[in-house]
């Protein structure tokens, strides 16, 4: 497995740059309250975390290689190959160029004996991070995560911000990201319906040197779940369907997966509890990508998947749900999944610039995206348009811009797309299903300083993207990436920023 399949398989893995809602729940919106202990935990486990963080800091692989080799646990260092560790570990520097430890965070009432929370600053984006590292009995590392966290509380508050400046500081801001290669894309802040802010940084085309603008069209990731979430909500409410209809009434007998669909809900596969997979596997990566066009196309991929556990036992990211929801929206519709969501989802809210394009078609003004690599003779950029999907589907893969976005999310709170009370249905946390915390139907159903928040993220290989939507205090945020891990630290700061505005 390569490291960039690894990443798109990243869900199965314990060792993540966050982009995911798992991983920004840890550090930043973990129910209860917190204190912050300044001083690392003794012993092994507050040796490991300074050599975790020293490794980091230094960001030489041998260094990072000899980590991994000494101080993790054997299960997670055999998990992987030891390059995709180091990687991944590598990725922590080039994501902030080093971190200032602050201490350790410990959460009232919620915290594993197994983990610690170290809270870092970093130098890069100024943000701060939490770097959830878990132990194992012998006090070795069993698993790495870093997510945003909320600033320590005896850190004072920053500075009220009027536009001006808060558009000033969102400037610099995206200018020290693209001269540090760490950002290339699209960002939009709005309020109330009214745009505030928006930039294009970075190039779309690198072999050509063309700049990325706002109305490039930059690939979504998982945020076309979304989109697949709103029509099957859709369908609902036309009573064609319920989320309660189990899958075996729309898809059996016609070669999906050896599951038993007559215990999978419909309401499973939105909620990633259906004890479904993911497609992206070895298959895939052996798979011509020129015959994945269609959602019939994906069959061979999930032809012998089975149910890893009990439907609405627990949560596991499941793209292969989503995939046969696609699946699901053409046996009742009639249609082809494509036309379905043009029609009812990009031409009702008015995003003239999104599709799921046939990439090895000629399509204006379509970014590109790219992984930076390491060699001897230095970084490189890697595009992605060999490891991506030719087009898109239900689960993810498609293009738009952020002003498309930002029409996307006006045309949710304004009961344009499905009623407001399906609005709240489908942002509202499932726990009776066994879905993770903070995630509803295709929809993230969480809660920060700025209110209740929903939307989407997506991430792959060049692939970064972030849609907050605030669903009492106004605020939306869009943020399109077309390099590894770009958007999370913009849509961090544009949190920020908006907290401060007066």
């Amino acid at each position: 497995m390569t490291r960039r399949l690894a990443a798109a398989t990243s869900a199965a893995m314990t060792l993540l740059l966050v982009l995911a809602i798992a991983g920004t729940v840890l550090a930043q919106t973990t129910p209860g309250d917190y204190t912050d202990d300044k001083a690392l935990p003794a012993g092994a486990r507050g040796e490991r975390i300074r050599a975790v963080l020293e490794a980091v800091n230094a960001g030489e692989p041998a260094g990072v290689e000899a980590l991994v080799k000494t101080a993790f646990a054997t299960e997670f260092r055999d998990r992987f190959p030891l390059s995709e560790h180091v990687e991944t570990l590598l990725a922590f520097h080039d994501r902030s160029r080093g971190f200032d430890l602050y201490g350790v965070r410990h959460y009232t009432g919620g915290d594993e004996p197994n983990r610690e929370v170290v809270i870092v600053r970093n130098r890069l984006t100024g943000g701060w991070n939490g770097i959830t590292v878990r132990f194992d009995a012998e006090q070795r590392i069993a698993g790495l995560q870093m997510s945003p966290a909320r600033p320590p509380k005896d850190v004072p508050p920053l500075p009220a911000l009027t536009l001006e400046a808060a558009r000033e500081e969102l400037t610099a801001y995206l200018g020290r990201l693209e001269a540090a290669q760490a950002f290339s894309g699209t960002v939009l802040l709005a309020k109330d319906g009214k745009i505030l802010y928006t930039a294009a940084r970075g190039l779309a085309d690198r072999n050509n040197a063309v700049p990325v603008r706002l109305d490039t069209r930059l690939n979504l990731g998982s945020m076309n779940k979304m989109f697949t979430a709103v029509v099957v909500a859709q369908l609902v409410e036309e009573g064609r369907l319920s989320f309660q209809d189990p899958v075996e009434k729309f898809l059996g007998g016609k070669g999906w997966t050896k599951a038993d669909f007559s215990k999978v809900r419909v309401e499973h596969l939105l909620t990633h509890t259906s004890g479904l997979g993911s497609y992206f596997s070895d298959a895939y990566q052996r798979m011509a990508r020129q015959l994945l066009r269609r959602v019939d196309d994906y069959k061979p991929l999930v032809a012998d998947d089975t149910l890893a556990f009990e439907p609405g036992s627990r949560w596991q990211y499941s793209n292969t749900g989503f995939l046969l929801l696609g699946a699901v929206i053409e046996a009742v519709t009639g249609q082809d999944y494509f036309d379905v969501v043009r029609e009812r989802v990009y031409k009702r809210a008015g995003m003239p610039n999104s599709d799921a394009y046939d990439i090895d078609l000629v399509v204006p003004n379509l970014g590109i995206g790219y992984s930076r690599e390491r060699t001897q003779a230095g970084p490189r950029w890697r595009a992605n348009t060999f490891e991506h999907v030719i087009r898109g589907g239900p689960a993810g893969g498609g293009y738009s811009t952020v002003e498309d976005l930002f029409a996307f999310a006006e045309a949710l709170r304004q009961g344009r797309l499905v009623s407001k009370a399906m609005v709240e249905r489908l942002t509202s946390a499932k726990p009776e299903v066994g879905s993770y915390p903070e995630y509803g139907y295709g929809f993230g159903a969480g809660r920060d300083a700025l209110g209740r928040r929903t939307g989407h993220t997506g991430g792959f290989s060049g692939i970064s993207s972030v849609l907050d939507i605030y669903l009492d205090s106004g605020w939306t945020m869009a943020v399109l990436s077309n390099v590894d891990g770009g958007s999370e630290p913009v849509a961090q700061k544009l949190r920020e920023v908006a907290g401060r505005l007066r």
